[in-house]
């Protein structure tokens, strides 16, 4: 969910002059997944601009509060939101914990790194939001916990409908600064993209999976 289409776009328009997000069609990208795409997103990238990751930081803590108020904790998934997460955390100042994929094979094995107790509200920070398999993964490692989970606040989400049935699902509240849709608007705007680059674009948009440059 957008609460606020200027932040969306104003998100988007940061994002692809930092280059956190690029866009090519004649020559795409692919991800992890194997699937070819035209558009990549790393939002790490954020953290090397001081007055964009200050941005962000702001933006995201501002729904946070008014979505589901003050948490008791703020929680990063690992690794990408760990960064953005510890730098909400700070703004709200409330403490910090992130999560990984999967418990740690060494030690005392957490999954959960930093102080939790049973009972406490926390709310999740994503960086990208594709399926959502890897942010519920994180939901259910917090409420395994014991945490109420109020919900979750992204950077960007790439809108695909298996991540609007997942969250739904699971019934976990999202909200994003920026998504897909508003990618495209914003790049339109400024002229980052042509006509024929826009129809290609929203052509991948149906059917990522399949979709042939």
């Amino acid at each position: 969910m957008i609460l606020d289409k200027d932040t969306a776009k104003k998100t988007a328009e940061v994002l692809l002059q930092v280059k956190a997000i690029k866009l090519s069609t004649s020559v795409p990208f692919t991800w992890a997944s194997g699937w070819k795409s035209p558009i990549y997103c790393d939002n790490r990238v954020i953290l090397s601009y001081p007055a964009v990751r200050v941005y962000i930081k702001e933006e995201i803590s501002k729904i946070v509060e008014l979505q589901y108020g003050k948490p008791d904790v703020i929680v990063g998934v690992a690794t990408g939101a760990i960064a953005i997460g510890v730098l909400v955390a700070q703004e709200l100042g409330v403490p910090f914990i992130y999560v990984r994929p999967e418990p740690k094979s060494h030690g005392r094995k957490n999954q959960i790194e930093g102080h939790l107790e049973s009972g406490q509200n926390v709310v999740v920070i994503e960086d990208l939001i594709s399926t959502g398999k890897s942010s519920l993964n994180a939901v259910k490692a917090l409420k395994d916990a014991g945490a109420v989970v109020k919900g979750m606040v992204a950077i960007f989400s790439y809108e695909f409908d298996i991540a609007a049935d997942n969250f739904k699902n699971s019934n976990v509240s999202l909200s994003t600064l920026s998504n897909y849709s508003h990618l495209l608007d914003q790049a339109m705007d400024s002229q980052y993209i042509t006509e024929k680059e826009l129809d290609t674009l929203s052509e991948w948009r149906k059917d990522p999976g399949n979709w042939k440059s």
